[in-house]
């Protein structure tokens, strides 16, 4: 990036900042933030001045060297820039590491000391990349090492195990961080095209009227993956479906679709039109949801050969207030599936079509009367509607207005989930985080499900999961299949 960009996103600059990275070594760092974070900087969006300290336990056997290393690497294989020349060695001379093992940060101490002097940083960021066993320790070590007052606290998912487990991991990081110092992160929510669901809502006059139940019938939720859990047996006999992506990721994205509209779009305002939502969600039962196991799951490393887990869920969800009752929202996720999308369609509800006698129609209006907005990046809306052929007679066929972020917009500044996430918590912008009480609401509505799951129904891989699931949303079908 020229300089000149650069002095165009001057006033996106965050103040001098310091950020440790706990579990540096790890692969969310190498993947993600790392790649994430140089983005950021070629692109003039890091402070002018700043340190990023790589930490980890040290018996991980890291060292400065290889670290050093390790971010070179990383940029190399993930990044979306090319890592060599002045503008790497710019940012790699501003890393450093230092080993630390809970319950004694002391070193770690005069390390962050030292970098906020070099820098006459304020800021000072701890991202929790870390396993979650380790949340409650690295926390507390923090707080006694006097290191916590006046940072801030980025942490990653999951927010507890259940409701219970949540509250007590609420109430660790309170004992050491106000909650208007913590980042909870959930990078669906940094996606750009998730974000673009409050636009097209709240910036359209001819949406938002029409964004309730006298309008629609249902609302869907799909976010299916072709991957299996890739080696990852032991973390999802732990975990499973329903707690690694709907209790975070596509209820959240629930909470934008179905918020009422936010004084401001801000931290405080959008984050209690959610709680709201999330507030007024049914509790869930095993009657309104499908638990799925793709065929040779019980092989895979680390999976019990009885394991019950659950690879797939598809849910039936209901929100009992003025603007959504009575419109069902469905949500289904699941791996080793016949597609990786990430969908939300709104079925509005079909005016009568006997009129058009004499006219070949799908059953309801088929695709029609639908929008739908792909949430990939960098994203596309479509709205099906039905039209007139030419010709003498009044027939009519479907037809689709759409929309496409690359082709109507220059995404050549477009940032990454976690790039747009990292860089609003060196400003200090909460708005796209979850907040305890929300997490909270979630794991309260989900518990009579996890108190009394279904069994999970076997499904073939490459599929769209068992016949159930699509029973589940009928009359109605899922758009990708």
């Amino acid at each position: 990036m020229t300089e000149s960009t650069r002095q165009e996103q001057e006033g996106l600059r965050p103040d001098p900042a310091v950020m440790v990275l706990f579990g540096a070594s790890g692969d969310l760092a190498k993947r993600k933030l790392i790649p994430g974070l140089y983005h950021l900087y070629r692109g003039g969006l890091m402070p002018k001045d700043f340190r990023i300290v790589g930490s980890a336990p040290a018996q991980v056997g890291m060292d400065s060297d290889g670290f050093a290393e390790m971010v070179r690497s990383s940029v190399a294989t993930f990044g979306r820039q090319e890592g060599a020349g002045a503008d790497f060695e710019g940012f790699a001379k501003r890393l450093s590491y230092c080993s630390a093992s809970t319950p004694d940060f002391s070193g770690l101490a005069s390390a962050v000391e030292a970098a906020k002097k070099e820098t006459g940083a304020e800021t000072v960021i701890f991202y929790l990349a870390v396993p979650p066993p380790a949340f409650v320790p690295v926390i507390a070590a923090l707080g006694k090492a006097g290191l916590s007052k006046g940072a801030r606290l980025i942490i990653e998912k999951p927010f507890g195990y259940d409701l219970k487990s949540a509250k007590e991991l609420n109430r660790a990081i309170h004992r050491v961080f106000s909650e208007d110092e913590v980042y909870r992160i959930d990078h669906f929510l940094g996606k750009e095209a998730v974000q673009n669901i409050l636009a097209l809502r709240f910036a359209n006059g001819i949406f938002e009227p029409a964004w309730n139940r006298s309008f629609l019938e249902y609302v869907q939720l799909d976010v299916p993956e072709t991957l299996t859990i890739e080696g990852r047996g032991a973390f999802y006999e732990e975990t499973g479906a329903y707690r690694d992506m709907i209790v975070t990721h596509l209820l959240q994205v629930l909470g934008f679709l179905a918020m009422e509209p936010p004084a401001r779009l801000d931290s405080r305002s959008l984050n209690a039109a959610k709680n709201k939502v999330f507030g007024a969600i049914r509790p869930l039962t095993k009657d309104d949801v499908v638990f799925g196991q793709y065929e040779g799951y019980l092989t895979e490393p680390g999976v019990a050969a009885d394991s019950r887990t659950e690879t797939l869920v598809a849910a039936r969800v209901w929100i009992d207030n003025d603007r959504w009752s009575g419109v069902p929202f469905y949500l289904r996720t699941g791996k080793a599936m016949g597609a990786s999308k990430s969908v939300a369609t709104l079925g509005f509800h079909v005016p009568d079509l006997d009129r058009f006698e004499g006219a070949a129609l799908p059953a309801g209006g088929g695709a029609c009367n639908q929008l739908v907005m792909d949430l990939g990046d960098p994203g596309s809306i479509e709205v099906g509607f039905l039209a007139k052929t030419p010709g003498a007679t009044m027939d009519v066929a479907p037809a689709v207005l759409s929309f496409n972020y690359a082709e109507s917009f220059n995404v050549r500044y477009e940032l990454a989930a976690y790039e747009r996430l990292l860089h609003d918590a060196l400003l200090g912008d909460r708005t796209l985080f979850n907040a305890a009480e929300g997490i909270e609401k979630l794991w309260e509505a989900s518990a009579p499900l996890l108190n009394d799951p279904p069994l999970p129904i076997s499904y073939p891989k490459g599929s769209f999961g068992p016949d159930e699931v699509s029973k589940l949303i009928g009359p109605y079908a899922w758009k990708l299949g």
